[in-house]
C-alpha cells in the first residue's frame, strides 16, 4: 500500500471514530422507570388516601371519610424529562406531582376542569402562586382515555406537553427540586374519582 493510500484510510478511520464519540456524547440517558408494575417499592404515602397495584397500575382514590392524599416518590429529583401515562374516573381533580418539597412548595401538571380560570387537564399549578399556565383546549384532553404527560424540568424551565401538545412553557423558580407523585383530593365532587397510572419513567438532564 502506498503512503497516500494509507494516510486516506487512516483520515476516514480516524473521522468515523470521531464521529461514534460525538455520537455517545450527545446520545440522551435512557428512561429510569420509578413505578414497576408490581408494587410501591420506592413510593411513600402522605394523607389518607387509598394507594394500591392492582393490574399493572398505581390505583389511587379517597380514603376513609373523603380523606385526601398523596403518592410521593421517595427520591427526589432536580432537572429531568418525565413521562406519565395516567387515565381518571371524573369527575376528577388530581394531577402530577413534581419537585416536590412540600405542601407549600411544589409544582403539578393538573388534571382537572376548572372553571376560572377556565383551564383543562396539562395546565401548570404552583403551590401558593395558583396556575402559572392554563390550557384553554378540551379537545387535548382524551377524557374517558389514557393520557400522556411528558413534563420537562431544566432550572428555572418548566415545559409540559400533554397527548404530545404543549400545555405549558413557563419560567419559574419556585422549587429547584422534590419528589414526584400524584395527588388524591378531597370533597363529595370527588369521591368517585380514581387514578389509574401505568407508566412513570424519568430520564435525567445532565448539568
Amino acid at each position: 500500500m502506498d503512503r497516500r493510500m494509507f494516510l486516506k484510510q487512516a483520515s476516514a478511520v480516524a473521522a468515523g471514530l470521531a464521529a461514534t464519540s460525538a455520537f455517545a456524547a450527545d446520545a440522551e440517558p435512557e428512561w429510569i422507570p420509578l413505578f414497576n408494575g408490581e408494587d410501591l417499592e420506592g413510593w411513600e404515602t402522605k394523607g389518607d388516601a387509598r394507594w394500591r397495584v392492582e393490574d399493572g397500575c398505581i390505583v389511587g382514590e379517597q380514603g376513609p371519610d373523603g380523606a385526601a392524599g398523596d403518592l410521593l416518590t421517595k427520591k427526589a429529583f432536580d432537572d429531568f424529562e418525565l413521562r406519565v401515562v395516567m387515565r381518571v374516573e371524573w369527575p376528577a381533580n388530581t394531577g402530577v406531582w413534581f419537585r416536590y418539597q412540600s405542601a407549600g412548595q411544589a409544582y403539578q401538571a393538573d388534571v382537572l376542569e376548572y372553571e376560572e380560570p377556565l383551564t383543562y387537564s396539562g395546565a401548570l399549578y404552583c403551590t401558593g402562586k395558583m396556575f402559572l399556565a392554563v390550557n384553554e383546549d378540551p379537545e387535548i384532553v382524551k377524557k374517558d382515555d389514557w393520557n400522556e404527560f411528558v413534563i420537562r424540568a431544566e432550572g428555572d424551565h418548566i415545559t409540559i406537553k400533554l397527548n404530545g401538545e404543549v400545555t405549558a412553557d413557563v419560567h419559574d423558580a419556585t422549587s429547584g427540586t422534590g419528589k414526584i407523585g400524584f395527588q388524591i383530593h378531597a370533597g363529595d365532587a370527588f369521591n368517585n374519582m380514581k387514578i389509574h397510572v401505568r407508566e412513570v419513567r424519568i430520564r435525567p438532564i445532565a448539568g
